[in-house]
C-alpha cells in the first residue's frame, strides 16, 4: 500500500559507494542444520510459549488459556504494553537458556526495548523464576492467570522492566543506557558475561552512540564481557528507525570501526539455526580473548563480537488489519490492535493471533509447561536468569579504612579533595576487587589524583594502561560513567562519580531512573540492599578559575532533593575532616543516592576529626568559636551551607565582632542540608525542639547558601513561624570568568553583605544595635564596593581576602 514500508532483511543500498568488499568483514558461519531436531524444536516451543503469554498478558483479563472460545468481554479495559520488540526478547533468552542448560555459562540478561516487559516476564514464568519470589505466580494454570491478567492493571505488573522484575538490573523507562550498564556489571565479575539487547530505537541515543565504545575499558584479564546484541526490527513508535535503514554493508563499517567482530543474525526462515550458532560463536570469541588476558599473553585491541539481529517488527504478531500492514511495520510496535474490545475486525485477527500460538499444545492439562519447553531451561537455579545472585544479594559491603589517618590539622589549610584523594587511595588498597571510580576525565583537574599513586586508568586501547588493573574509569561521557556505575553498583560493588558541578546535569535524568530503580528495589520483600550511588560534585561556581559562566550550575542538588525523602542525601561539608567523615559515611552506606558538594582549592580546616565527626553526626552545630558568647541568647542566627559560603559567614561574623560589638551573633554549620526539611518530610529531619535549639524559636536567621534559594526555601516550608524571619542568598545565576571574591560578591554571598543581614536584622530586636545599624552597613556597602573596584583594577582579589578571619 502507499506509505507503507514493510520489513527488509537486508535492505539495498541503493546510493551506496562503498565497495563490495567490506561485506568480507562481517563473519560468516554455516548454520544450517545447526541445532539438534530435538534442541531445535524445544526452543521453538519456548518461543511459541512466550509469545503468546506476552501478547495474552497485553490484551486478556480473563480466558488466559483459551480454554473457550475468546469474547470481547475477556478483553481488557485498558490495552498497554509494547508487542513489537516482545518476539526478538523471547527468541534472544530462550537461545540463552539453551546454552546456559548447555555449558553452566554465568549469564545476565539486560534488555534495552525496556518496554518489552510481557517478553520478560513470560520467560520467568517459563523458566519457574517468579514464583522463587512471588508465590502467588505458580508454575500452574493458577499462576499462569494471575501473569497474565495481572500485567499493566492496578496492582500487577508495570508495562516496563522495573526491579520487580526479578533478574533485572536496568530500569526500563528511559532508553540509552542499558549498554553502560551491562559493562559496569561485567567489571571484576571475571566469569560473567551480560547479553544485552539495544533495541534499534534505542540505538539513535546519545549515550548508546557512546557506549559502544564501552569494551575498550574492560580488562579482559579481570572482567567478563558483554555480547552486544543490536535488534533491528526496522521502526519505532510511528517512524522508521536509522539503523533500520542501513544496509549491511555500512552497519559493517560502522562497527568494525568501533571496533567489533560483526555477525549478522537474518535468516528468517532459519532464524533459531543462524542464532544459535552464532550465540555460540560470540561465545568462544569471548573465551579466547580472556584466555590471552589470563595467560600473559593479552591480544592488543581485541575485537569482542557483536550480534545484529534483523526480524520483522511484531514477528509472529498479525499482518495486516484494515488494509495497513501490522507485523514488519511501526504498527506492531506498542498495541497492534487497539480497538480490539470493539472492532470487529481488530477482535477477528486477535481471536486468529493468539489462537496461532495453539497454546493447548505448550502447557500441560495443569498449566504448566510441557517438558519440550523445560527441556532448555537450566536446571540449577542460581544458573537461571531470573534468580543470578549479581541481580539479587550480591552486595560486598565495602572496607573502609580510618579516615582520620587522612586528616589535616585544625587550623590549617587543605583542599577538601586532596584530602578524600588520600583516603580513596587507601580505600582502593583495602577494596581491589570491589570498588572503582568512575570520573568524566576530571580526576586530576578535581585534585583527586592521590589516587594514581597505587592504581591506574583502566583504559585497555591505551598501551601504558592496558591489562594493568586500574581501579579509574575515565571516560569525557558523563553518560557512560553513569550507566556503568549503575550496573557496578546494582551487581554488588561500590563505586564513586566524582564530577565537575556543572557537568552532573547531564546524567540527572539517569540518576532519577536509577532512583525509581532503587526505590521499587527497596519495597520488594525479595531484593536485598545494593550499595549507594555516590556523588562528589566540585570545581564549584564559587571558585571557577579559569572557567565562566558555563561552568556555574549547582541544580544537581535540586535534582536529588526531588527524590523520595528515604533515598536522597545531600551533604555540603565545610571543610577537608568534615567531607573524609561524610565520604567513609557513603560508600558504607546501602540504597541511597549520595551527593556531596566540596571544594577543591585549600580552605581552613575549622574542626578537628573528632570535631568533624561530631558534627557530621550531627548534621549541624554551632560554632562557638565564630559566635558571641558561645552563641548564648543571640540576636541574629547566621548560616553556613557549603565550604566557601561558610568561609565568608565566618569573615562576617569576624567583622560584626569588630564592628558591631553589642550586636549577638550565633554561627551554625549545616552539613547534612537534609537536616532542615520539615519535621518527619525526612528521615534525617530535626526535631521542632532540635531545630529550635539550634536556630532559636523566635530570633532572624539568614542562611548563605552554596545552592539555589528556592531550593532552600521549599526543605524549610512548613517549619512553624520560620519563613517570615528567615532570608536566604545562594547562586542566583550570576557569574563570570572572574575572581573567586567576585562571584560572592555577584551573587550576594560575600561576608559584606550577609554581615548587613546580620546589622538590618539586629537593629529590629537589639535596641543597642538599631542607632547604628544603618551607619555601619553602609560602611560595609562601600568596602564590598572597594573590593570590587580592586578586582577590576587589578585582575584578582587582595592576597589576604581568604586569610583566616581572627576573633580578637
Amino acid at each position: 500500500m502507499p506509505g507503507q514500508i514493510i520489513y527488509e532483511p537486508n535492505p539495498p543500498a541503493e546510493a551506496s559507494h562503498i565497495p563490495d568488499n567490506v561485506l568480507e568483514y562481517a563473519v560468516k558461519l554455516d548454520t544450517k542444520d545447526y541445532l539438534p531436531k530435538d534442541e531445535l524444536q524445544a526452543v521453538q516451543l519456548f518461543r511459541r510459549a512466550a509469545n503468546y503469554m506476552a501478547a495474552a498478558m497485553i490484551f486478556l483479563k480473563s480466558n488466559a488459556c483459551l480454554d473457550k472460545e475468546l469474547e470481547k468481554d475477556d478483553i481488557k479495559y485498558r490495552l498497554l504494553g509494547h508487542w513489537g520488540t516482545c518476539p526478538g526478547l523471547t527468541m534472544v533468552y530462550a537461545h540463552l537458556n539453551r546454552i546456559i542448560r548447555k555449558t553452566g555459562l554465568d549469564a545476565l540478561y539486560v534488555v534495552g526495548p525496556g518496554h518489552g516487559a510481557p517478553a520478560i516476564l513470560a520467560c520467568l514464568w517459563l523458566e519457574d523464576s517468579i514464583s522463587t519470589f512471588m508465590p502467588d505466580y505458580t508454575q500452574d494454570r493458577q499462576g499462569l492467570e494471575r501473569l497474565i491478567t495481572r500485567f499493566s492493571v492496578p496492582g500487577g505488573f508495570p508495562s516496563h522492566v522495573n526491579a520487580e522484575v526479578p533478574g533485572a538490573i536496568h530500569e526500563g523507562g528511559e532508553l540509552g543506557y542499558a549498554l553502560s550498564v551491562s559493562y559496569g556489571a561485567v567489571m571484576d565479575n571475571p566469569d560473567l558475561v551480560v547479553a544485552c539487547v539495544v533495541g534499534d530505537g534505542e540505538a539513535e541515543t546519545g549515550p548508546t552512540a557512546t557506549s559502544w565504545h564501552c569494551h575498550k575499558y574492560i580488562d579482559p584479564a579481570e572482567s567478563g564481557a558483554v555480547l552486544p546484541i543490536l535488534h533491528l526490527n526496522g521502526f519505532k513508535i510511528s517512524e522508521r528507525t536509522i539503523f533500520g535503514c542501513m544496509d549491511d554493508k555500512e552497519l559493517i563499517q560502522l562497527f568494525t570501526g568501533y571496533g567489533y567482530q560483526v555477525r549478522f543474525v537474518a535468516d528468517i526462515d532459519n532464524i533459531d539455526n543462524d542464532l544459535a550458532a552464532s550465540m555460540e560463536w560470540a561465545l568462544k570469541e569471548i573465551k579466547k580473548i580472556q584466555e590471552a588476558a589470563r595467560s600473559g599473553k593479552p591480544i592488543v585491541k581485541p575485537r569482542w563480537p557483536m550480534l545484529i539481529l534483523r526480524t520483522p517488527k511484531g514477528y509472529t504478531g498479525p499482518k495486516e488489519v484494515h488494509g495497513e500492514i501490522i507485523e514488519g511495520s511501526f504498527h506492531a510496535h506498542q498495541v497492534p490492535l487497539p480497538k480490539a474490545k470493539t472492532d470487529e475486525e481488530e477482535f477477528k485477527a486477535l481471536k486468529h493471533w493468539l489462537s496461532s500460538y495453539k497454546p493447548h499444545e505448550l502447557f500441560t492439562k495443569e498449566g504448566g509447561p510441557i517438558k519440550e519447553i523445560l527441556s532448555i531451561v537450566p536446571t540449577d537455579p542460581h544458573k537461571k536468569l531470573g534468580q543470578r545472585k549479581e541481580a539479587i544479594n550480591g552486595y560486598v559491603p565495602v572496607k573502609t579504612p580510618d579516615w582520620m589517618g587522612a586528616a589535616a590539622e585544625k587550623g590549617s589549610q587543605e583542599s577538601c579533595m586532596k584530602a578524600v584523594g588520600k583516603f580513596l587511595k587507601e580505600v582502593i588498597k583495602e577494596n581491589p576487587h570491589t570498588f572503582r571510580i568512575f570520573s568524566p576525565d576530571e580526576l586530576v583537574s578535581n585534585k583527586l589524583d592521590a589516587v594514581f599513586d597505587d592504581t591506574g586508568r583502566n583504559f585497555q586501547w591505551d598501551i601504558a594502561s592496558r591489562n594493568k588493573g586500574g581501579r579509574v574509569i575515565e571516560v569525557l561521557s558523563e553518560h557512560i560513567c553513569q550507566g556503568m556505575l549503575q550496573g557496578y553498583t546494582l551487581t554488588g560493588r561500590t563505586g564513586l562519580f566524582p564530577s565537575y558541578e556543572a557537568f552532573l546535569g547531564i546524567i540527572h535524568t539517569m540518576m532519577v531512573q536509577y532512583a525509581k530503580f532503587t526505590k521499587m528495589a527497596v519495597e520488594t520483600t525479595w531484593r536485598q540492599p545494593h550499595g549507594s550511588l555516590n556523588y562528589i560534585e566540585t570545581s564549584t561556581w564559587a571558585r571557577q578559575e579559569h572557567n565562566g559562566f558555563s561552568h556555574q550550575n549547582p541544580s544537581f542538588i535540586g535534582a536529588i532533593l526531588n527524590l523520595k525523602p528515604k533515598l536522597a542525601r545531600v551533604y555540603l561539608p565545610p571543610d577537608a575532616n568534615c567531607f573524609l567523615s561524610t565520604v567513609a559515611h557513603c560508600l558504607r552506606a546501602k540504597n541511597y543516592v549520595n551527593l556531596m558538594v566540596g571544594s577543591k582549592q585549600p580552605t581552613p580546616v575549622w574542626l578537628s576529626p573528632e570535631e568533624a565527626d561530631a558534627h557530621c553526626i550531627a548534621g549541624a552545630s554551632v560554632w562557638k568559636f565564630a559566635s558571641v558568647d558561645n552563641g548564648i541568647s543571640p540576636d541574629v542566627v547566621l548560616v553556613g551551607i557549603g565550604v566557601e559560603v561558610t568561609f565568608e559567614v565566618i569573615a562576617a561574623a569576624a567583622l560584626l565582632r569588630k564592628h558591631a560589638p553589642e550586636l549577638r551573633v550565633r554561627v551554625v554549620n549545616v552539613t547534612d542540608l537534609m537536616i532542615l526539611a520539615n519535621t518527619g518530610l525526612h528521615p534525617h529531619s530535626l526535631s521542632d525542639e532540635a531545630f529550635e535549639a539550634l536556630f532559636t524559636t523566635d530570633k532572624p536567621i539568614h542562611f548563605n547558601y552554596h545552592g539555589y534559594p528556592v531550593e532552600l526555601r521549599g526543605l524549610l516550608f512548613g517549619r512553624k513561624g520560620l519563613l517570615d524571619r528567615v532570608t536566604i542568598e545562594g547562586y542566583n545565576e550570576e557569574g563570570t570568568t572572574t575572581s573567586p571574591f567576585d562571584m560572592m560578591i555577584c551573587n550576594n554571598t560575600d561576608r559584606y553583605t550577609v554581615a548587613m543581614h546580620a546589622l538590618d536584622a539586629g537593629a529590629r530586636v537589639n535596641p543597642e544595635v538599631a542607632p547604628y545599624a544603618h551607619l555601619k552597613s553602609s560602611f560595609l556597602r562601600h568596602q564590598r564596593q572597594k573590593e570590587k573596584d580592586y578586582i577590576m583594577q587589578n585582575g584578582k582579589d587582595r592576597d589576604d581576602i581568604y586569610d583566616t578571619p581572627k576573633f580578637d
